[in-house]
């Protein structure tokens, strides 16, 4: 787990991990009668911790991409989508972003995928591409855009929501929640582990547990009532 993704996985004040995810996970495990070890990491090293064999599975905020599924298998639970944010009062328009910064955290779909997209079709139209601005954490990036660095950021859906509900009125949301995807948790390739996982949320999703947890956070929006395998390959 990477945790600098507030409210999905970050420190509390005691520096220990807390979040939607947090709670979720832990639900698993109290499931399943076994107590869950967190291994901090940055989000780009945890799919090679757990290809390696490091870590049994990760819980990160994964988007499910066709492209991360030839590296492990995701047992679906969440869907997020993107929402970008920019500073009250600054007008911005994420599908007319040419020539803007666009505050992101590194190795995130937004990083590798959404702003790159938008990027590339400023530019085949002769206009000035989307400067990226990648920074390390969540809560970097959210700044950067509070202190006038970037024009807006680019997050999930529930972290933008949550960045500007703690922003102090000084951060809005820019436009509407777009390109909806399943998150995942990412499992080694034809792990035995899978298929428990799956069968271990469908019960959290079945007697209730799932749902106190997402109302709890405030981010029920995204709840499923399936806990699906490789959901993007299924389109």
């Amino acid at each position: 787990m990477d945790d600098t993704y507030p409210p999905n996985e970050y420190k509390d004040d005691n520096g220990n991990p807390a979040g939607w995810e947090v709670d979720f996970t832990n639900a698993i495990g109290k499931k399943l009668g076994l107590k869950i070890n967190y291994a901090i990491a940055k989000f780009d090293n945890i799919i090679p911790s757990i290809t390696g064999g490091k870590d049994d599975f990760g819980m990160s905020s994964f988007t499910d991409t066709v492209e991360r599924e030839k590296q492990v298998d995701f047992v679906n639970y969440y869907n997020a989508g993107i929402l970008w944010a920019s500073a009250k009062g600054k007008n911005v328009d994420p599908d007319n972003a040419c020539g803007m910064k666009v505050a992101v955290q590194s190795t995130t779909f937004e990083d590798t995928d959404e702003v790159p997209a938008k990027s590339k079709a400023c530019t085949d139209k002769g206009k000035p591409a989307i400067q990226a601005l990648r920074y390390d954490n969540q809560d970097d990036a959210t700044n950067a855009v509070i202190l006038g660095k970037a024009d807006a950021l680019s997050a999930d859906s529930p972290v933008t929501l949550y960045a500007v509900s703690k922003s102090s009125g000084k951060l809005q949301a820019a436009g509407k929640t777009f390109d909806v995807a399943p998150y995942g948790i990412p499992v080694a390739k034809n792990s035995d582990l899978t298929p428990v996982l799956q069968k271990t949320i469908q019960a959290l999703i079945d007697d209730g547990t799932y749902k106190k947890i997402l109302d709890k956070w405030g981010v029920a929006d995204g709840g499923v009532t399936k806990a699906d395998l490789n959901a993007a390959a299924k389109g």
